[in-house]
């Protein structure tokens, strides 16, 4: 179960980091403004903000890849520990994005549902 663990919490990483690529680099191109539903006036106006954005869910994903690195590397109690936090983070994350708009509730549960699974299943592995 652990590696069932790592690979949801990874599919979760590299959602984050495409995330980050559409926040900060693409967030003004027609991909990242379709992406968001935005026009090219509130893209430029929203520049700065998405970048600082897309830096959070690069972190995040970073968070996690080390931890699995660690785990990997039998130094289970730290990279477990790094793997959870991200995860749970992105979890949080999601959450917050579903209360705030119920229309987002499909982008939320993308970014909630699998690192949510991922938890569950490291920690019934670990448990083990």
């Amino acid at each position: 179960m652990i590696v069932v663990g790592l690979v949801l919490t990874g599919l979760a990483a590299l959602f984050h980091v495409y995330v980050f690529y559409l926040e900060s680099v693409a967030w003004t191109s027609p991909r990242g403004r379709a992406a968001f539903g935005m026009t090219a006036e509130e893209a430029q106006a929203t520049k700065l903000l998405a970048f600082n954005q897309g830096f959070y869910n690069l972190f995040l994903a970073l968070a996690i890849v080390v931890g699995t690195v660690l785990v990997a590397a039998d130094t289970r109690a730290v990279g477990a520990t790094l793997v959870i936090a991200g995860a749970a983070m992105m979890v949080g994350a999601g959450v917050v994005l579903i209360s705030s708009d119920r229309s987002k509730a499909r982008a939320g549960l993308l970014q909630a549902g699998p690192p949510a699974l991922g938890i569950v299943a490291l920690a019934i592995g670990l448990a083990a």
